[in-house]
């Protein structure tokens, strides 16, 4: 199951992210991210020994990530001189079967849908048109994978995450899924929890940082 989702996960990531298609290695998936905090990241189908010293041996430019799918406190140790596990980058795997919930956008919010490049995006805007709330996702097959879901700052406890996350839901099935996706922060899993998505594994982040 977990290597399932870690590859349609990141999949789905590449397609919202609009990077080039991730390339298969023995491991797992390569994707050229080719941002200067993250040139590109290392997605493991599996959270085994061989297959992190493989990866991590296999990069040679710095700010390259891994993501493996295991407790960050247990990956660090099979990592070679150079690497760093970044706690504050962790996170987890998630995902639900979809529901149609058919959503109300929040009194004094508006709510519009745009697709574009294979990717859906929900943006929800307060009464001076604002972006308030937005989140987006890209649909493969039977999975959506949902990406960049946020809440303004001032706008936070109202339920406009909620709202997003029933919208895209409810998008995703009009498109064929019945699945969904995503790499959520400790912040974000609370509010999916509410919704029914479930951890199917950890998500830990390392990071080549030689000096």
């Amino acid at each position: 199951m977990v290597p399932e989702l870690a590859r349609n996960w990141a999949s789905g990531w590449a397609v919202s992210r609009h990077t080039p298609r991730p390339v298969e290695h023995p491991w797992g998936l390569y994707i050229e991210v080719g941002r200067p905090e993250q040139v590109g990241r290392h997605v493991l189908l599996h959270a085994d020994e061989s297959s992190v010293r493989q990866a991590a041996d296999a990069v040679t430019v710095p700010h390259t990530w891994l993501k493996v799918p295991m407790e960050p406190t247990d990956v660090g140790h099979w990592l070679p001189q150079g690497w760093v596990v970044d706690k504050d980058e962790a996170g987890h795997l998630m995902a639900v079967d979809l529901q149609v919930t058919a959503p109300v956008v929040p009194k004094g919010y508006t709510a519009a849908v745009e697709t574009g490049e294979g990717v859906v995006h929900v943006r929800v805007q307060d009464a001076a048109g604002g972006i308030a709330a937005a989140g987006q996702m890209a649909v493969l097959g039977r999975a959506a994978v949902v990406d960049r879901v946020t809440t303004e700052e001032g706008h936070r406890r109202r339920g406009l995450g909620n709202f997003v996350m029933r919208a895209l839901a409810d998008l995703a099935l009009a498109e064929g899924a019945d699945l969904g996706i995503l790499g959520a922060t400790d912040d974000g899993r609370a509010l999916y929890e509410t919704l029914g998505w479930k951890v199917h594994a950890p998500l830990a982040a390392c990071i080549y940082q030689p000096r």
